[in-house]
């Protein structure tokens, strides 16, 4: 079948969708009316409690009198703060992936040898199967590499003899084999599409076993492998801050009702992944860079206040940009004063902009981040209070890296592995049931009408 004819809407799909619609709209004030949390929040964004996790925290309240209010955002991974971790492994001039990654997996902070061993371990994993590059990866590249990721993710299930076993050893080897293998799935990949799509140099590196993950990211998707410590370092720090938050974000979620299930690794994974690709979830970053690539050529002067905060009262009123009405890169479902992923950024990526020569492009950054929430509360009615998230940053940071806008979500599943592993070894030690929630129906009672009355 012809691509264009594959790709069709015909006329009559558009009135089948349109009945379609009519069929499935619901009432909003049914949800007010039978007390349903759409979204699984309530109005204040704090999320129905579905579980119990060993894993993460995420808080963005404290109570004070007797009383929850707004607080700086803090972030725990197994009990520790993240800004003790970072600034950990940071002020001892180490990588911190595999480190955090153990203690994600594990529980506790691994010593000098369990580090070696672990790195060692990872870095044996680090190897496709035999041909697998040549008669998957470069056969049928799509131009969005999070559904090349997931495609290689399925197709990995064929080569596992053991794909079906759910025991936790299985499991855990799969899923390191996973947290190792993603680079190269997600690069090798990209690749393949621009050789075969865009016509240009096809480059396929080894990765090199001596490397951390952030270095071989970089020495794998650059031609000629090189990097700076500050490039490396900052990447590993990316990934670290991405790694995990909470059972409760949505694609931590999937990963554990698909779990639930019993099915194989590769299949929750796969479905994370679908999950993690949305614009509301990993795709945010790529609109934050699109959005101030557009911003740098409406606004003259950025460091004017005016006519920047100007701007961002356009993109409110659905009059710039995409007309969305959205400022991306600003807010969260939980956090409102900060999101300590975006302040722990913060002081990385001022570093990098210092040594890319883009100060005036952080500067601008520094005043969006400013007058933003300022903006938004003074057009909108606010159940909490609002700030940059994560994603504020992340998309500058791998724009002066260099790195290609389509690889921006699957950096993130590359992070987000190690999270997603750790939540499905703890839903499967647990032998929990099957998530199931309810749905209340609506829809009445009809009689059945045969064809020659309808």
């Amino acid at each position: 079948m012809d691509h264009n004819v594959f790709s069709e809407i015909t006329p009559d799909i558009v009135r089948l969708a349109k009945m379609s619609e009519q069929a499935d709209l619901i009432d909003t004030e049914l949800f007010t009316k039978y007390d349903v949390k759409r979204g699984l929040r309530d109005l204040n964004g704090k999320g129905v409690l579905a579980g119990l996790t060993n894993i993460s925290d995420v808080r963005a309240k404290q109570t004070v009198d007797g009383v929850e209010v707004p607080a700086h955002g803090r972030l725990f991974y197994r009990g520790y703060d993240i800004k003790d971790l970072v600034n950990g492994f940071t002020s001892e001039n180490r990588f911190g992936f595999e480190e955090i990654t153990y203690l994600l997996l594990f529980d506790q902070l691994p010593n000098e040898t369990e580090l070696a061993s672990f790195r060692q371990l990872l870095s044996g994993y680090r190897s496709l199967p035999t041909s697998f590059v040549r008669d998957i990866i470069m056969k049928a590249p799509s131009s969005d590499m999070m559904n090349t990721l997931a495609r290689s993710v399925l197709t990995l299930y064929s080569y596992d003899d053991r794909a079906d076993d759910v025991s936790l050893p299985n499991v855990l080897r799969q899923c390191l084999q996973l947290i190792s293998l993603f680079p190269m799935l997600s690069i090798y990949g990209y690749q393949a599409y621009c050789h075969y799509h865009d016509g240009k140099s096809l480059f396929i590196h080894q990765p090199d076993p001596e490397l951390s993950a952030a270095e071989n990211i970089l020495h794998i998707l650059r031609p000629d492998s090189s990097y700076t410590p500050l490039e490396a370092r900052l990447l590993d720090v990316a990934l670290v801050l991405h790694m995990e938050h909470g059972g409760g974000n949505n694609s931590s979620f999937t990963t554990h009702v698909v779990t639930s299930s019993l099915t194989d690794t590769y299949s929750v994974i796969a479905a994370a992944i679908g999950s993690l690709k949305g614009p509301r979830h990993g795709g945010a970053n790529v609109k934050v860079v699109q959005m101030f690539e557009e911003m740098k050529q409406e606004v003259k002067d950025w460091a004017d206040e005016e006519e920047v905060g100007n701007y961002l009262q356009r993109l409110l009123h659905k009059e710039a940009f995409d007309h969305a009405g959205l400022i991306y890169g600003v807010g969260h479902a939980i956090y409102s004063k900060s999101d300590p992923r975006a302040v722990i950024f913060k002081n990385f990526v001022e570093k990098l902009s210092v040594e890319k020569g883009l100060e005036k492009e952080f500067a601008l950054y520094s005043l969006v981040e400013r007058l933003a929430p300022e903006i938004i509360a003074g057009e909108r009615q606010m159940y909490k209070g609002v700030s940059i998230n994560v994603d504020f940053y992340s998309g500058f940071v791998y724009h002066m890296l260099g790195l290609p806008m389509e690889l921006y979500p699957p950096i993130f599943a590359m992070a987000r592995i190690c999270g997603w592993s750790a939540h499905r070894m703890e839903e499967l030690a647990n032998n929990g049931k099957i998530i199931r929630p309810a749905y209340k129906p609506i829809c009445p009672d009809r009689d059945y009408v045969d064809m020659t009355r309808r």
